[in-house]
């Protein structure tokens, strides 16, 4: 390690810039044979490490070669792209140098042959990206190859006979790599999972949760601690709460939700309104430092698929002690704010609190009840669900006047019968979701700004402000479609999206233009520095409202306490909530790929069974291979450049338009397709275009 740091240093400084290895030796120094041995180990090490690298004979630093490191992303097609700080560039399959999807590369900038400048070639690879491969099994005479269902991993994994596992032709299984190509030769791994039979939807759901890596089941050293957690609230653990089990206070959330972290009781006032939040105390049982707290990180948010959840927390947690149930009490961080008839929060206190939900109510019943109906149960709570959803005007009315976004391009409700039926339907936005909803943002609000002007170590929520090249792109594709929008990157505000969504609801465009919005919007993340919110024109916001599901509410909910408690927030959080910030983000976005992969697979299961019927559909996406087009299910299929009329097609990126002649399909269009088929590996619908409009 010494030899290493200074050669470092050498080349640092110059002195060891563009020599070869007897050069090197000689500049340290090295003259018997265990002392060049030595420091040609310590080179190779540092080209390892993608500090120097190797071009022409000579070793030169990193910085000064001109070259570029990023992560490769494969293609099923041969080809690639890397990912660099610098651009994307292409990758030949010629250029690869034996690289695969999710390397971490070198790459060295070349002239293609078109003369393009964004091409380039691999010259070292730093670090595999893909340590294990699961698909389906190919094999006979006691050997074969997993194809792996990422089909970004375009090369299949050889698999000896005594590395099969017993595995036969058709199974999906998960592979570990034992060593890589050099250069065109096949990677070599061993099965170390059956999974199933191919197309059996148990089996490829569980591929699914083995390529994203989520744990079905928790560390022992994890359950060996839940014994040491109560199954209920002692009066100890009341000492010093203020207690609201003589509140009406209630939860309302879906009829198959099984746990329950955040609870409401709303009062009229003489000015207003008075809003009780009450958020389970999580934090009171899982403490960071703990192995369910080190567990807890890791995972940092429940994934949610439509037959199981891979939960952050174990059940007797998040279904048991820390779950706001029905008719007992549970601790809770309570948040009570004072609202006026402006959806001003006059003024507000957050405590440790403990309570007693006196209803679990359904999403479906309270929405019964606003629809003026009766429900059994129900009826001593309508004056409380009425008041709610007055208090949710005020709100709504006070955000939409601000110019909040919204946002929420058109979700799918995936169900399974007991016959195992599956049923996609677009979910619906009922104002029984938005009671919850609206009470949820303000009390996001109120704590963020709360703990912001403490000046106290946090964790935000933050929505950054789209950037001028996105802004112009989406600008573009407004004008193709007939919409001319003054505003710019420099003067555009969240109440200029907010406008346009509104002159469009009830037309068909609505939800294409809703989802390219988004796509041009920055990604909602997790940071320690306020950066306010565009999408929400909050300039203050967090994640406080469900620490069951989600790690940085477990941080806010911790920070909160040892605020009321008098302690050292700034000696305890002021590093973790970086890390933590971090680690979120980057979960959330392999939370929010998982779940979209498995809605792709239950959505192609669903549709298997509709091949050959006709449906409307609007053009919600236009590439160089075809378009795809968005059912009113939610559905989304491609239609293949092949199965459009015969043409030259060439694709107008600036009007999102693939074009040949006086043939054109263009982004938002309505047409009439016909379902083909399903590619079950690609988990994709292959679809027909019958016509331009609806069908005559």
């Amino acid at each position: 390690m010494i030899i290493k740091d200074y050669l470092l240093e050498k080349f640092n400084s110059g002195e060891a810039e563009g020599l070869g290895l007897k050069r090197l030796c000689e500049l340290m120094g090295a003259k018997s044979r265990f002392e060049k041995n030595t420091v040609i180990e310590a080179v190779y090490a540092l080209e390892k490490e993608g500090r120097i690298v190797y071009d022409n004979g000579r070793f030169i630093l990193f910085e000064n070669s001109g070259l570029l490191k990023g992560t490769l992303k494969g293609n099923e097609r041969g080809f690639a792209f890397v990912i660099t700080d610098n651009g994307d560039y292409f990758i030949p399959p010629k250029c690869l140098g034996g690289a695969l999807n999710g390397d971490t590369v070198i790459i060295k900038k070349q002239l293609s042959s078109r003369g393009s400048t964004d091409e380039a070639k691999v010259v070292q690879i730093l670090e595999r990206g893909t340590k294990k491969v699961v698909g389906t099994f190919d094999g006979e005479n006691g050997y074969g190859f997993v194809i792996s269902d990422d089909r970004n991993f375009s090369v299949d994994v050889y698999v000896s006979q005594k590395n099969t596992k017993g595995a036969k032709s058709g199974d999906k299984v998960v592979a570990l790599i034992t060593d890589y190509p050099e250069k065109s030769r096949n990677p070599e791994g061993k099965i170390v999972e059956i999974l199933g039979k191919r197309f059996d939807l148990k089996a490829e759901e569980l591929s699914i949760i083995k390529a994203y890596d989520y744990p079905l089941d928790f560390p022992e050293k994890v359950n060996a601690e839940l014994d040491k957690i109560p199954t209920c609230v002692s009066e100890e653990d009341k000492k010093g709460r203020v207690d609201f089990t003589s509140d009406l206070i209630v939860t309302i959330d879906g009829e198959d939700s099984r746990d329950f972290d955040d609870a409401v009781s709303v009062k009229k006032t003489k000015n207003g309104f008075e809003l009780g939040v009450h958020i389970a105390d999580v934090s009171h049982y899982v403490k960071f430092y703990s192995e369910i707290g080190k567990e807890a990180l890791s995972r940092s948010t429940s994934v949610y698929f439509p037959e199981r959840v891979i939960p952050m927390l174990p059940k007797k947690l998040s279904n048991g002690i820390c779950s706001l149930n029905e008719g007992v009490d549970r601790l809770t961080l309570s948040l009570v704010m004072q609202i006026d008839f402006s959806g001003e929060v006059r003024s507000f206190d957050v405590v440790n609190g403990v309570i007693r939900s006196k209803k679990r109510m359904t999403y479906t019943a309270v929405q019964s009840i606003l629809d003026g109906n009766v429900v059994e149960g129900y009826e001593e709570f309508v004056p409380l669900i009425k008041d709610m959803n007055s208090l949710k005007e005020v709100l709504s009315k006070k955000r939409t006047a601000r110019g909040n976004i919204d946002l929420s391009v058109k979700e799918s409700h995936i169900t399974v019968d007991e016959k195992k039926n599956i049923t996609v339907e677009p979910r619906r936005s009922a104002e029984a979701y938005k009671i919850i909803e609206e009470f949820m943002i303000i009390a996001n609000e109120t704590i963020a700004e709360y703990v912001f002007y403490t000046e106290m170590p946090f964790i935000y929520r933050v929505h950054e402000k789209p950037s001028a090249e996105k802004v112009e792109g989406f600008k573009t594709f407004l004008k193709v479609l007939g919409i001319n929008v003054k505003w710019n990157a420099d003067t555009c505000h969240p109440k200029d999206y907010q406008t346009l969504l509104e002159t469009l609801k009830g037309k068909p465009l609505f939800n294409v233009v809703n989802k390219v919005m988004l796509r041009s919007m920055q990604k909602a993340k997790y940071t320690s520095e306020n950066l306010g919110h565009f999408g929400l024109s909050s300039k203050c916001y967090c994640h406080f409202t469900s620490p069951i599901r989600r790690f940085p509410d477990l941080v806010v909910h911790a920070i909160i306490k040892e605020i009321l408690n008098g302690g050292d927030v700034v000696k305890r959080f002021a590093s973790f909530v970086t890390e933590a910030s971090n680690i979120s983000s980057t979960n959330e976005k392999r939370a929010d790929e998982a779940e979209r992969t498995m809605d792709e697979l239950y959505k192609c299961r669903y549709m298997k069974k509709h091949i050959g019927e006709i449906y409307p559909a609007i053009i919600s996406g236009v590439t160089n291979h075809g378009v795809f087009v968005e059912l009113e299910n939610t559905v989304e299929g491609m239609v293949k450049i092949e199965n459009l009329p015969r043409g030259h097609y060439e694709l107008d990126a600036s009007s999102y338009t693939l074009r040949s002649g006086k043939t054109s399909y263009t982004l938002g269009e309505e047409v009439t397709v016909k379902v083909l088929g399903v590619d079950s590996r690609a988990r994709k619908v292959d679809m027909f275009i019958i016509c331009k409009g609806a069908l005559v």
